[in-house]
């Protein structure tokens, strides 16, 4: 079980539950526009600095989704990283961090090219792409065994 019946209580009654509800579409958005826009700049060379705020954009929502993600994390399981139940969720998120983090000290530096600038942001996109379907399909699992849960409640 990906929750015990207390866990999902406390899951239920966190406030940063409906704030990782509003933030991950939201930052899933921000980082479609923001591709697309990265695409157009690879493919033409124009919108560098449209191009230089979605990224910008894309990694304040993911610094903010960690953040209270952890809060959230805490308010569930008593941790704030790496539990048990989200364990590699959290390890592909810190990686995803890593390259975004490597983004901004290459834009803010000025150690990168735009061009490489951008290929780096497409690659923590497409790792914040792989951490965004763990968290769907452990979201699918919580689904299922909520479902399961209340299946049996309701035959006993």
């Amino acid at each position: 079980m990906l929750y015990t019946p207390e866990q999902r209580r406390r899951r239920d009654a966190s406030r940063w539950t409906l704030v990782q509800g509003v933030l991950a579409p939201l930052q899933f958005a921000v980082m479609l526009g923001s591709a697309a826009l990265i695409v157009r700049y690879l493919d033409s060379g124009a919108g560098y600095g449209l191009v230089t705020a979605s990224i910008l954009l894309k990694t304040l929502l993911l610094y903010l989704i960690m953040i209270t993600g952890s809060l959230w994390e805490h308010d569930v399981f008593g941790e704030y990283l790496f539990v048990d139940a989200f364990f590699w969720e959290d390890v592909v998120s810190m990686g995803v961090m890593v390259l975004h983090t490597a983004y901004l000290v290459g834009l803010f530096t000025g150690w990168m090219e735009p061009v490489a600038l951008v290929w780096l942001a497409l690659v923590a996109y497409g790792a914040y792409f792989v951490n965004a379907a763990q968290f769907l399909l452990k979201l699918r699992r919580a689904r299922l065994e909520s479902a399961a849960v209340s299946r049996s409640l309701e035959a006993a």
